[in-house]
C-alpha cells in the first residue's frame, strides 16, 4: 500500500575525489565532482532526514579545516559547502525548524552524511549498535570522533525495522559495519530505495563494484549487500538511488521541488 511519502533530496555540498573511493580497485587517478545529499522524507506520521551531511564549521573554520581534512589530500579535497546548503536553511524555505523532524536517521557515520548533526540538536537520531560500536573504535578515517560526542542521547536500533509506516531500514553493511539503506514507498509510482554509500554510483550498481572502502576490507559482505538491495528493488519494482553519482541527482527534482 502507498503511504504518500514525499521525499526532498537536499544538496549540502559537493566533494571532489579519486573515484577509487567509490569504485573499488577501479578509478585509479580519475577525479570525480560528488553531491553530499541528505534527504528530507515527509509522512502521514512524521518527518525523518536520511543523513545530514557535514560539520559546516569544520569547514568554514581555516584551522579546523586544516586539521580535518588536509590529512584526505590528494586522494580526497575538503567539501564545498555554501551556508544556504545547511539544513536549517532548507527547512526554512519549507517553513520548518529543526524541532519539526521526527526522527534524523543516519546511514552510516562518516563525516559527510552525520556531522551536520550538530545543525539539529534535540532531535531524535536513529543509529545501528554495530556502526556505533565500529565507529568508537577509531579505526575508520571516515569519522570525526567529536561527532560522536552525543551519542548517548541517541536512539539505537539492532537491525532491520520499520520507522514509520511507509518506511522501512534495512541493513546494508559492508561499506561500514552497520550501514543501513531505506526502502520507501510512494503515493505514485515506484518505491524508492535510498541506497546511501551502499552504492556511491550508477556503476557500482549496474557493475556490481564494491565501494572502495570496505569496513575490515570485506568487499564480499559489500558485495552481499549491493546484490540484497538489487533483488528488493526488482522484488518490489522500486527504484534504487545511489547516494555520491553527480548524474543521477541532477536528473532528480531540484529542491524546493520533491519526489512524491
Amino acid at each position: 500500500m502507498s503511504r504518500g511519502l514525499k521525499i526532498w533530496p537536499l544538496l549540502t555540498a559537493t566533494i571532489r575525489y579519486e573515484k577509487t573511493i567509490s569504485t573499488r580497485n577501479r578509478g585509479h587517478g580519475k577525479f570525480i565532482d560528488a553531491p553530499i545529499l541528505a534527504y528530507l522524507i515527509e509522512t502521514t506520521n512524521g518527518r525523518i532526514l536520511y543523513d545530514v551531511g557535514c560539520d559546516y564549521r569544520k569547514l568554514a573554520d581555516p584551522r579546523l579545516r586544516r586539521k580535518y581534512y588536509d590529512p584526505m589530500r590528494p586522494q580526497v579535497e575538503p567539501p564545498d559547502a555554501r551556508e544556504e546548503q545547511r539544513i536549517p536553511h532548507y527547512l526554512a524555505q519549507l517553513g520548518l525548524g529543526p524541532s519539526d523532524i521526527d526522527v534524523v536517521f543516519i546511514g552510516h557515520l562518516h563525516f559527510d552524511h552525520a556531522g551536520g548533526l550538530c545543525d539539529l540538536p534535540g532531535c531524535e537520531v536513529h543509529i545501528q549498535a554495530d556502526e556505533l560500536a565500529a565507529a568508537r573504535t577509531g579505526s575508520d578515517s571516515g569519522v570525526f570522533a567529536d561527532e560522536l560526542r552525543n551519542a548517548d542521547q541517541w536512539t539505537i536500533q539492532t537491525g532491520e525495522y520499520l520507522v514509520t509506516p511507509g518506511v522501512r531500514a534495512i541493513a546494508s553493511p559492508g561499506h561500514t559495519a552497520g550501514h543501513m539503506s531505506l526502502f520507501l514507498e510512494l503515493s505514485k509510482g515506484q518505491p524508492v530505495i535510498l541506497c546511501g554509500d551502499a552504492a556511491d554510483l550508477s556503476e557500482n550498481l549496474m557493475e556490481e563494484i564494491a565501494p572502495g572502502y570496505c569496513w575490515q576490507e570485506n568487499e564480499a559482505l559489500a558485495l552481499a549487500s549491493l546484490r540484497k538491495l538489487k533483488t528488493l528493488a526488482r522484488k518490489e519494482r522500486a527504484q534504487l538511488w545511489p547516494n555520491h553519482d553527480m548524474n543521477f541527482f541532477l536528473n532528480l527534482p531540484q529542491f524546493p521541488a520533491w519526489v512524491g
